[in-house]
């Protein structure tokens, strides 16, 4: 045969998207010999594929002379794929490979940013990463993500000179896409866009399809459009759902418990539209319970009108949850049902499950049982209006409550809050702040949400029935949902340990950690400039409350059972633990059984992902609005607190709004800065000069991006000068010194370092 027909019968040469692709699905050890094989590669093809090897070894690092990727057995080659799965207490990135064929356990790489300081990648994201020895370790860049470019995207449409082009709104997405004439179909520049991102490679951008218009980026509600979209939350729920609602109707009394003429109240956000618990107390008259209360937890029975295996119960169960935006709710279940008929609304019947409690003076739980119910809520309250009647100054709405039920909620409140404190439950000084919009849509200001004692009312009223619910399903032996939080690993305790004693403060080794011991860390640091830095620092510490079929107990409320049940309308956990309580109770054909066992542990772990999707969803779109509240005030001021040391910058969050935003390291005085790790903190070589973690700081706002929701700020001087003399600071030599020895430790996969991933639900 010819060498002409020999060549005919080869493959045709890979090109260098297709070799990238390649090392990403064999992450083991491939070279060129493995390419060859894998592409069928003949004759002169082998003479290119060297010269194509040659120059992806000059622009991404891609071999090494002589060998594979692979560097050896217990060291990581010069390109690897990595996967993504924690973000550490300085907010970096931190990945491990894929596959590792080393001794113990698998290296960490710290991500670190391109060359225009934007990371590619986000949890669970696996991507082709250049990896190099630095200065504290493994550091990853990534030369392309694994999966493709997304099939759509959604971005804002700009005018170009050769036609339009597209800005993803996507931070992760770092390159812009173009959009021929004909492919824009209508869209205006300013629009909010999906496109369709066209196959193939050509040489520049590439090109998109404009595939639907959702409106202009600046008109009211697209920031919520861009979170929904971008975390694919559904939107629609499906007709037949719809269909399914509209046929329901009110509950009749048949079976159920008359609790019509129990004055229970709602009490709830003046923004809340959905109302599903209602709360009552009185005092308890036995003589047995002296100084008792009688508490009665009523809570929507959406059970009733979503069946196991229906319309309503598969769009809820795919939802998982709703989800909360400033200026717009997307619910859990049609809105004739969230907003209609289980929305417990004053003067109108409804049907509950109800946890009636007998509690003594001491706040301790002493009977409780539930049974199904109709009720007539007897008022709407708002937090506002419910404190205020307690305080003296009731309106024409609460002060014919004020006798006969406010003040019986509140001292029922005040016993549960004892049992609180007796329980030692993690009491961290987190301020939240609220975001209002004006009636044009847009941002009218931005201040941190009041923390009354009415809301920590509702709240106690609501984990004594959680509580109650968990208890009942464990002595039924009944198959249900828990809510879970496992206590802080012994890394993630460690670092905190070691961190806090460089400032002088102790949490004891050689014990079993527990709320209490951290609580009294935070009392010692409340009302110093250590205060906000250790909340956070503790925060991120917490592991991730989940849902589980297998209880294992709620480290941050100090409990050994919980469960959610007081919210059904927004929550499918509590669905499925109001089915339990039915099934194992007896109180209808509606509930669940041991049969349903076997599917809870993937209803649980579906519901955890659709749980912190809509936390993602919801702090994107905060950080938007946030962005566009903040855009015309691009080139001020502001006073602000370091929340997170990098090698790359500092996260910095700011007094007035709480906006989070990046000082990269280049706007830092000028000087070389080395990133202690230990201490958080970026130390100048030359000036001394140190930035830490909880350090206050004056900043300018450089770049305000309300598509992105990115804020870059520039630092006004600050830090502190004159590291040595610090608490737990050393010298420069001595920093040089241990720089050196860090490097040659880190170097070995087995001595990786530490990682504390960034957590922090407030969803307990």
């Amino acid at each position: 045969m010819t060498l002409a027909a020999k060549q005919k019968k080869a493959a045709p040469l890979p090109t260098r998207e297709q070799i990238l692709q390649f090392l990403a699905d064999n992450p083991g050890p491939e070279g060129k010999r493995e390419i060859v094989r894998a592409f069928r590669l003949k004759g002169s093809q082998r003479a290119a594929l060297r010269r194509m090897l040659r120059d992806l070894e000059a622009d991404e690092g891609l071999f090494e002379r002589g060998s594979g990727t692979q560097a050896g057995k217990d060291a990581l080659p010069p390109v690897a794929v990595l996967e993504i799965f924690e973000v550490d207490m300085d907010g970096e990135l931190i990945a491990r490979p894929v596959e590792w064929r080393g001794r113990g356990p698998a290296p960490r790489i710290v991500m670190v940013p391109d060359r225009r300081g934007r990371l590619a990648a986000g949890i669970g994201e696996r991507m082709l990463t250049r990896i190099e020895a630095g200065e504290e370790g493994y550091e990853g860049r990534v030369i392309r993500r694994i999966s493709a470019a997304p099939d759509r995207v959604l971005g804002v449409f700009r005018e170009s000179r050769e036609g339009g082009r597209i800005e993803p709104t996507d931070r992760r997405f770092r390159h812009e896409l173009a959009v021929s004439s004909a492919d824009q179909n209508g869209a205006r520049p300013g629009d909010l866009v999906l496109a369709e991102v066209m196959p193939g490679r050509t040489l520049g951008l590439r090109r998109a399809r404009i595939s639907e218009r959702l409106g202009g980026a600046g008109e009211p509600g697209a920031i919520s459009l861009i979170a929904l979209h971008s975390h694919d939350i559904p939107i629609v729920l499906p007709a037949d759902a719809i269909a399914e609602a509209e046929l329901a109707r009110p509950v009749s009394l048949n079976r159920r418990v008359d609790l019509r003429d129990l004055p229970l109240v709602t009490i709830d956000g003046a923004d809340a539209r959905d109302f599903d618990d209602a709360v009552w107390a009185a005092h308890d008259e036995t003589k047995a319970n002296k100084g008792g209360w009688r508490i009665t937890v009523a809570i929507a029975d959406v059970a009733h009108y979503v069946r196991p295996g229906s319309a309503l119960d598969r769009a809820a169960g795919e939802r998982g949850n709703s989800v909360y935006f400033p200026d717009r709710v997307v619910p859990m279940l049609p809105e004739v049902l969230s907003n209609g008929l289980c929305s417990l609304r004053p003067g109108e019947d409804r049907g509950c499950l109800a946890c009636h409690m007998r509690i003594d003076s001491g706040g301790n739980v002493l009977s409780h049982r539930f049974e199904r119910g109709v009720i007539r809520s007897a008022a709407r309250l708002t937090y506002s209006q419910a404190q205020d009647a307690f305080e003296g100054q009731p309106d024409d709405t609460t002060k014919p409550l004020l006798k006969t039920v406010l003040r019986s909620l509140f001292g029922a409140y005040g016993a549960l809050a004892k049992a609180r404190a007796k329980r030692q439950t993690l009491e961290l000084d987190l301020p939240e702040r609220r975001i209002t919009l004006g009636e044009d849509g847009k941002v009218a200001r931005i201040a941190v949400r009041p923390r009354l004692e009415s809301h920590k009312l509702i709240e106690e009223f609501m984990i004594a029935a959680n509580v109650a619910a968990a208890e009942t399903l464990k002595k039924r032996r009944a198959p249900g949902l828990y809510r879970i939080h496992d206590g802080p690993d012994t890394e993630k305790l460690e670092a905190l340990r070691d961190f806090v004693e460089s400032l002088g403060y102790a949490l004891g080794r050689g014990q079993v950690v527990k709320p209490a011991h951290l609580n009294r860390l935070l009392a010692k640091v409340a009302g110093t400039p250590h205060e906000r830095m250790v909340n956070q620092l503790v925060l991120r510490s917490q592991s991730q409350a989940l849902y589980s079929p297998d209880n294992i107990g709620h480290f941050g409320l100090a409990l050994a059972r919980y469960a959610h049940f007081t919210s059904p309308i927004r929550r499918y956990a509590d669905l499925i633990v109001h089915r339990a309580l039915i099934g194992a109770l007896g109180l209808g054909k509606d509930g669940i059984g041991r049969d349903d066992q076997p599917a809870l542990a993937g209803i649980a772990e579906h519901i955890s992902s659709t749980e912190r999707r809509a936390a993602v969803a919801e702090r994107d779109a905060n950080d938007r609005f946030t962005a566009a509240f903040l855009a015309e005030r691009v080139g001020a001021e502001f006073s602000g607190v370091i929340n997170g040391v990098t090698r790359f910058g500092l996260f910095i969050t700011l007094d007035e709004t709480g906006a989070d935003g990046l000082a990269p390291i280049s706007s830092l005085p000028d000087d070389f800065y080395v990133h202690d790790e230990a201490h958080h903190r970026l130390v100048g070589r030359r000036k001394r000069r140190v930035y830490s973690l909880g350090e206050a700081v004056e900043i300018r706002l450089a770049e305000a991006n309300a598509v992105t929701g990115g804020l870059i700020f520039e630092l006004l001087g600050g830090g502190e000068p004159g590291a040595g003399r610090g608490a737990g600071v050393r010298p420069k030599a001595q920093l040089a010194k241990r720089g050196k020895a860090k490097t040659a430790k880190r170097l070995k996969p087995k001595t990786a370092r530490k990682g504390k991933r960034r957590v922090g639900s407030k969803r307990r």
